[in-house]
């Protein structure tokens, strides 16, 4: 088992701390680095954090939990267009990727008003490539109970964001809903802005918490950070990719962004555990930008396969 965590630290002996989560059979989910702070999201075993703490100590860092690292989220807002799309949207997806999350931005085809609005089967089924999505509607309420229909029948978990309180029993197909989190012509940067925020992060968390325990049950035959690690030392070209994490983890695959018709045999080829990877998960083409979308099998698909 692993737990995920965001390092916080110095560029100066980063180096140190990258080889000890490699000693200790960690992965490092994603690595940015602005001006001279170093944000790093891994992977640890649970009986070697200690090491790691002592380690961050060490080197005057802090290392934190982010549950939300190695998930792949969708924030979706009715269009991108300027006159529609809430402000919040755009805050949202950076204060998420505060703790670790992985996330893109999707606007609708037709989202500019409630009468006209819809979804595509394209636009969803490019939602549902992702472990959860957050929907951040406006700020009048007959529209958010409305526009349910938008989201009604995607099959991942779904977060509603809006200005009022609703009643999430009011919004069919929707998970949980967070209010305070209107259209809005600022930034969220005052309390109770902030409040709202939280907590979403946490009403993500507890989902992406629950996921992850029903997962456990039937888990995926390899852990997804394995099969990063492998197509990242294996596929040569993924070391070209200029795109902001050129391969992406989620609960149950990876996000690889190379093209599927060059480069999906390459990756179903690659070697995981004796196995070929085609063997042991669905390589697909992604609805975004064509790139290549591992879904890992878990024991009872393959039994399931097999019948």
């Amino acid at each position: 088992m692993y737990e995920t965590v965001t390092f916080n630290g110095g560029v100066h002996k980063s180096e140190e701390i990258k080889e000890l989560i490699e000693d200790l059979g960690g992965f490092i989910l994603q690595e940015s680095i602005q001006q001279m702070e170093l944000v790093l999201n891994v992977a640890i075993p649970l009986e070697d954090m200690d090491k790691i703490e002592e380690k961050s100590k060490e080197l005057l860092g802090k290392i934190s939990v982010a549950p939300m690292a190695g998930s792949e989220i969708a924030i979706v807002s009715p269009t991108l267009a300027r006159h529609h799309l809430p402000h919040a949207a755009c805050d949202i997806s950076e204060y998420l990727r505060e703790y670790g999350a992985k996330d893109n931005m999707i606007g609708l085809a037709r989202g500019d008003g409630k009468g006209t609005s819809g979804i595509t089967e394209e636009e969803k089924s490019l939602i549902e490539e992702h472990d959860l999505a957050v929907f951040a509607l406006g700020s009048f309420e007959n529209c958010i109970k409305e526009k349910a229909f938008l989201y009604d029948s995607i099959d991942i978990p779904v977060i509603v964001t809006g200005a009022p309180e609703i009643d999430v029993e009011d919004l069919p197909g929707a998970d949980a809903y967070v209010g305070g989190l209107g259209r809005i012509p600022r930034r969220l940067r005052r309390g109770h802005d902030i409040r709202a925020l939280d907590k979403l992060v946490e009403t993500i968390e507890g989902i992406l918490n629950d996921k992850k325990q029903e997962m456990a049950l039937d888990a995926p035959l390899v852990p997804s950070i394995v099969v990063k690690n492998a197509i990242e030392n294996q596929v040569r070209e993924i070391k070209d990719v200029i795109s902001p994490a050129p391969l992406t983890t989620q609960l149950d695959g990876v996000r690889v962004k190379l093209n599927y018709d060059k480069y999906a045999d390459t990756v179903a080829n690659v070697v995981v555990d004796g196995k070929k990877l085609s063997e042991i998960a669905d390589i697909k083409k992604s609805f975004m930008y064509d790139y290549i979308l591992v879904k890992i099998n878990s024991e009872s698909s393959l039994v399931e396969d097999s019948n």
